[in-house]
């Protein structure tokens, strides 16, 4: 039985069987639902063979989805029907013609890991080192290319330099290498049928006729491989039904190209543009500010979201006074609705970049409200701020066996794990500890990077000390040198770190290894988070897309944060930041609040950003901008007196640690507290201490 429970618009969309068709379907318009029904229709009310319709989406999770409901409303008739990725679609090409191909029937595929094992490998056999030509990073060059359709061969036209020579040498290995193992890659999956169908047009014309009808979801978020692909398979009947949405094109860094769907009218001048405009998600409100938001975009095809829900509340707009108050708020606020019945799943805050997560899971950890950090690990629990944890351990208790095999190659010093294991034998024969037992080898280069690490700790801050540990210890070289979007994550992990110690050393005055590493151990612990399906959504916008939430609070909304201050200086990079914040308007469904911080440490540096444009963009009448009374704020003006002149032998009283005599003066003030504190390292002119 078909879905009777369709509008007007959707109707139309099902209804047109022949002839190219574009359905401009808005955030929260039932796509799904539409080509589900529209596949269901051309067998029940057209009698079209299910062997000759072809519906494709992006992954297999939306994949599962549609064969489940087309086969709610076909039966078993469903399964004959080729619902699948376009990965899939391509290996079941490549399955029906690997002789043509040149393939044995046994051929492989291999993974993103087998790929990255492959190019180390020929970076070994061309004796180069890692560090300077990056696996991972000619691993993404390689993948890029082949996206855009360009193999080896092609690619010697971008061989510009003695560089990028080098990285045509390994990409020509690589093609040679997979193909003599009768092996394929993930990219191989799109780019050989295009290349058979080139070189064979009788066998394009057999997969021509076999799949006359083509249903494509996501369009908008196609590249220059899948474009190619259909735009071949539907060539000749040209019964091609694309749905997507230009506003939530979202993955131009993936190689998605937006204007696929914006020209689908160019490729195909007698298609029908229907658009789905209806939405069933969210209030009148929520909907206004997206389109007041979105209109904004020069690049995209006018469509102006509406719904019969009710006009809900105001979209709430607060600005805080710094990143712990914007914690705070969003945390008080979400207490609230949690008082009031709302299940913590029906909640979500959404982020531009992963290091926001930080301090809204300290503020929720303080509360003691569970919550989970999709699309990225808890921030204490990354691999990059595990390591760097460790190495702050090591130097401050260097018997920390975990910490140092932890660390003691990372990043790769040719450690490898039977001198590890020659070295903890020779530890537990001599009694002692790892480090202790080190006297010798490639090791004894790193017991010196800690010897030194920690001389020179000495007379540093915290945050001067993260910043030492990153470029003596090479990780931050190494992921600079990585070019690749995580490495770029994980140093931007890295730089916000750094943000945790300033703030340590602001409030309490003090420069104690020791005390932070107390601190934070009580924040890192997030254990009792696990295994628990209730629990409040922390999550970048990338990673929200398709979801849909009771509540969104959105933050970070400043010039530089959202938008990013990469997109600053492009137009088409500023459109799609603008795409981005109307996908996460567009996921709330009751209430959305908008907050900003008026000054904000993030990587380690206290910026003062202006609202983001975006928040410009929204007529006021939208927005309930009645702000609490401010109470006032401790600014680093209030914590430091810059003009505070000390002398050795000094006499002075801290808040914490009672009275002590200033034994030292170098960038910090080394005090002499009782027995029970010892030595501890003070910044110059905190609050904190004053002179008797």
């Amino acid at each position: 039985m078909l879905d009777n429970n369709l509008n007007e618009m959707q109707q139309k969309a099902v209804d047109i069987v022949d002839g190219p068709i574009l359905v401009l379907a808005g955030a929260g318009s039932g796509k799904t639902k539409v080509l589900t029904t529209k596949v269901a229709h051309l067998v029940s009310a057209k009698n079209i063979d299910p062997h000759n319709i072809l519906a494709i989406t992006f992954t297999n999770k939306a994949a599962k989805e549609m064969k489940e409901r087309v086969f709610k409303l076909l039966g078993p008739l469903a399964y004959k029907i080729q619902i699948s990725t376009f990965h899939s679609l391509g290996l079941l090409i490549i399955r029906e013609n690997y002789e043509i191909l040149d393939f044995a029937k046994n051929f492989t595929i291999l993974d993103s890991d087998d790929t990255l094992t492959i190019i180390k490998k020929i970076l070994k056999e061309m004796n180069l080192d890692p560090q300077v030509y990056n696996p991972r990073m000619i691993k993404n060059k390689i993948s890029s290319a082949k996206n855009e359709l360009i193999d080896s061969k092609a690619y010697t036209r971008f061989a510009n330099s003695d560089y990028e020579q080098i990285i045509l040498e390994i990409f020509q290995k690589y093609e040679t290498k997979i193909k003599n193992n009768n092996s394929l890659d993930f990219d191989d999956l799109l780019c050989l049928p295009i290349q058979l169908f080139k070189k064979h047009p009788e066998i394009l014309q057999s997969y021509q006729e076999r799949f006359q009808y083509i249903l494509v979801d996501e369009y908008q978020d196609t590249n220059e491989a899948q474009y190619t692909l259909i735009k071949m398979l539907s060539a000749k009947y040209k019964n091609l039904c694309v749905v997507g949405d230009i506003d939530q094109s979202i993955y131009g860094f993936r190689g998605a190209n937006y204007r696929n769907i914006l020209n689908f009218e160019k490729d195909y001048p007698n298609a029908t543009m229907i658009k789905l405009e209806e939405n069933y998600r969210s209030t009148a409100n929520i909907l206004n500010v997206a389109n007041a938001i979105i209109k904004n975009n020069s690049q995209r095809k006018e469509k102006k979201l509406w719904t019969k829900n009710e006009e809900g509340l105001k979209i709430k707009y607060h600005q805080a006074y710094d990143e712990k108050d914007e914690a705070y708020y969003v945390m008080s606020q979400i207490k609230k609705l949690i008082d009031n019945g709302t299940l913590k799943s029906e909640i979500a805050v959404l982020y531009r970049t992963n290091a926001q997560s930080r301090n809204m899971e300290e503020a929720l950890l303080r509360e003691n409200i569970p919550y989970k950090v999709v699309g990225s690990f808890y921030f204490y629990n990354r691999k990059e701020i595990k390591d760097l944890i460790s190495y702050l351990k090591l130097i401050y208790n260097e018997d920390d066996d975990v910490s140092l095999m932890r660390v003691i190659n990372v990043p790769k010093r040719q450690i490898g794990p039977k001198t590890i294991e020659a070295l903890a034998e020779k530890a537990v024969s001599q009694g002692t500890s790892l480090y202790k037992a080190i006297d010798g080898g490639k090791e004894l280069a790193f017991k010196m990077l800690i010897e030194d690490l920690k001389r020179t700790s000495a007379d540093l801050s915290l945050t001067e000390l993260v910043d030492l540990i990153l470029d003596k210890t090479g990780i931050r070289a190494e992921l600079i040198k990585e070019k690749t979007l995580e490495a770029e994550v994980r140093l931007e992990n890295l730089e916000e770190f750094k943000s945790i110690t300033k703030n340590f050393e602001e409030n309490n005055g003090i420069i104690s290894l020791e005390e932070f590493l107390l601190e934070i151990s009580l924040v890192a612990d997030i254990e009792e988070h696990k295994n628990n399906t209730d629990v409040v959504t922390l999550m970048t916008v990338h990673s929200a897309k398709g979801l849909e939430f009771g509540h969104v609070f959105i933050i970070g909304l400043e010039e530089g944060l959202f938008p990013h201050i990469n997109a600053l200086d492009s137009a088409d990079d500023i459109e799609e930041e603008r795409r981005l914040c109307y996908v996460a308007v567009t996921r709330a469904k009751r209430t959305l609040t908008l907050v900003n911080a008026k000054r904000r440490m993030l990587y380690g540096n206290s910026t003062v950003n202006p609202p983001s444009r975006f928040i410009n963009e929204i007529d006021r009448q939208y927005l309930d901008t009645d702000l609490p009374e401010e109470t006032p704020k401790i600014t680093r003006e209030d914590m430091i007196d810059e003009n505070a002149i000390y002398n050795v032998g000094d006499k002075v009283i801290h808040d914490k640690y009672g009275e002590g005599i200033i034994v030292g003066i170098g960038n910090l003030l080394t005090i002499a507290f009782s027995h029970k504190y010892g030595i501890i390292k003070i910044m110059k002119g905190h609050k904190s201490i004053r002179k008797v």
